[in-house]
């Protein structure tokens, strides 16, 4: 009994440093701040190891593409276009349209290969998070606007997953991301609108 509860509270501290990381990441990556990725990285280690340990394969496979993406990001953001300041842009509905059509597919066979091969809890919805979080990641690192709306979207989902498997730590961060994609949203959109303004003149 003593091992289970030692047990315990050692996950407990590993995910609420892993979440106070993520909700630093999040902060830093709606001001615009390169600084976002190496919280990102650190805390995404830890969630590869938290996953695993809780039967959610795909979303612990996710966290290592994150950790990829959290050093790409801060290459991205840091380097620029032409080594000028990376900006925020905004693609087309269709293109969107299109992008979300695209990724029905591989959620499909993913979810598939979590069933019957992963035997992981909630195949469907685990691989509907992980495969739109890896497009909505890319987007991040390329500073598209739109990414905050797919994130909006895949942490309420998020919440769901992490409340019955029992992360209410990082069901309740998840909740926080939510928030924090409204106010990254206008943000960017701020930004965003102003640098289109500015070009048109």
């Amino acid at each position: 009994m003593d091992l289970v509860v030692s047990l315990a509270d050692m996950l407990w501290g590993w995910e609420g440093l892993a979440a106070l990381l993520s909700v630093c990441y999040v902060v830093l990556a709606a001001e615009g701040s390169r600084w976002c990725w190496p919280a990102a990285f650190i805390s995404t280690a830890i969630y590869t190891w938290l996953f695993y340990g809780v039967n959610l394969q795909l979303d612990s496979l996710l966290q290592i593409y994150y950790m990829y993406m959290a050093v790409y990001g801060w290459w991205r953001w840091r380097r620029g276009v032409e080594d000028k300041p990376l900006t925020v842009v905004e693609y087309s509905w269709r293109w969107h349209a299109v992008a979300i059509v695209a990724l029905l597919l591989p959620t499909y066979l993913l979810a598939r290969f979590g069933q019957d091969v992963l035997h992981t809890d909630f195949p469907y919805w685990d691989a509907f998070t992980t495969c739109f979080a890896v497009f909505a990641t890319y987007l991040v690192a390329n500073k598209v606007l739109s990414n905050w709306l797919y994130f909006f979207i895949i942490d309420t989902v998020s919440v769901y997953l992490y409340v019955m498997k029992g992360l209410h730590v990082t069901a309740l961060l998840f909740t926080v991301y939510s928030l924090v994609c409204i106010f990254g949203y206008f943000r960017w959109r701020g930004e965003w609108q102003g640098r289109t303004a500015q070009d048109s003149r």
